[in-house]
C-alpha cells in the first residue's frame, strides 16, 4: 500500500510543494510546528532513512541545505532545525523546522493551523527563494 507521501509524489493528493526534481520532493507539513515547516522526501518509497542507498543519502543533505537556506531567508527564525523521526509515515523524510529555540522543534507540542492561502503564500515564498 502506498504511503501518503507516495500519493503526493504521484499527484493523487495535493501538497504545498517548494521543491521537486526527479529523485526528491519537498513540501510544507500540513501539521506544522512552525510556519515554514517543510518535509524533504526521497521519491523512492523506503520506510527507514538509513535503508536508503548511499547515493540517495549523499544527495539528500545538499537538497535539505538548499531548502533550509531558502526557509531562513523568508521566515523569521534563528536557524532551521533538522529532525528525522521516521515513525509517523512509513516513507523516509527529513523535517526542516524554522526555530528560535529548542522548544520550537518539540513534536509533542500542539501543531499550528494555517489557512490554504497562508500555506500557499509560505510555499510560494520558500520556492521563490530556492
Amino acid at each position: 500500500m502506498s504511503s501518503i507521501f507516495t500519493k503526493i509524489i504521484q499527484g493523487e493528493i495535493p501538497a504545498y510543494k517548494v521543491y521537486e526534481d526527479d529523485r526528491f520532493i519537498a513540501f510544507l507539513d500540513i501539521f506544522p510546528l512552525r510556519e515554514g515547516h517543510t518535509l524533504v522526501v526521497p521519491k523512492q518509497e523506503i520506510d527507514y532513512l538509513f535503508d536508503q542507498d548511499e547515493h540517495t543519502l549523499s544527495e539528500l543533505m545538499p537538497i535539505c541545505k538548499k531548502i533550509a537556506k531558502a526557509i531562513e531567508s523568508v521566515i523569521d527564525c534563528e536557524r532551521v532545525g533538522v529532525a528525522v523521526i521516521g515513525l509517523e509515515v512509513p516513507h523516509a523524510h527529513v523535517h526542516l523546522v524554522p526555530i528560535n529555540g529548542v522548544h520550537d522543534i518539540d513534536f509533542a507540542q500542539p501543531k499550528l493551523e494555517f489557512t490554504k492561502d497562508e500555506f500557499t503564500s509560505t510555499a510560494s515564498r520558500i520556492k521563490s527563494a530556492i
